[in-house]
């Protein structure tokens, strides 16, 4: 199983607004993200519509606007993150195209289980375990040399 691009920049997405820091006086913006992540803007804009859909993601308009996790990182569990952002509750569709071996096989109900199982395995950890010690330390250094190459452009 792999996961989809677009859930890979979701968890980059809410694990860098996870960390708050004390040069984090206003909102970090979609612009800062896609820069940090080498990721298009366009693309981006489409995960952080989808993030605060689900609730975990608080966009402030405005020109100190920005984004702010709406959820604590300790009440945002691995597991769910991806249920929500993976869409599919299924690895295989037997039906599309049709398998003639539809009914009969054991396939996709292993798949699924096993599929299951990753999920309840994700459930175990939170975004807060994800973001700790160096991980941590490695969004507040890139938030921090964000906002010096802001402030020597200008």
């Amino acid at each position: 199983m792999q996961l989809t691009r677009f859930s890979d920049l979701g968890l980059r997405t809410l694990m860098y607004l996870s960390l708050n820091d004390a040069d984090r006086t206003l909102p970090v913006t979609i612009a800062e993200i896609a820069h940090q992540f080498d990721i298009p803007h366009n693309h981006l804009v489409k995960v952080v519509n989808k993030l605060g859909k689900l609730g975990w993601v608080t966009a402030i308009r405005g020109r100190k606007g920005g984004l702010q996790l709406a959820v604590s990182a300790e009440n945002l569990r691995l597991g769910q993150v991806l249920r929500g952002l993976e869409g599919s509750t299924e690895l295989i569709n037997c039906d599309e195209p049709p398998c003639t071996l539809r009914g009969q096989c054991l396939l996709k109900g292993a798949l699924n289980a096993g599929l299951e199982a990753f999920y309840s395995k994700m459930d175990e950890f939170n975004l807060a375990d994800v973001c700790a010690r160096r991980t941590g330390e490695a969004i507040i250094t890139l938030h921090r040399q964000f906002l010096g190459q802001q402030a020597t452009r200008h």
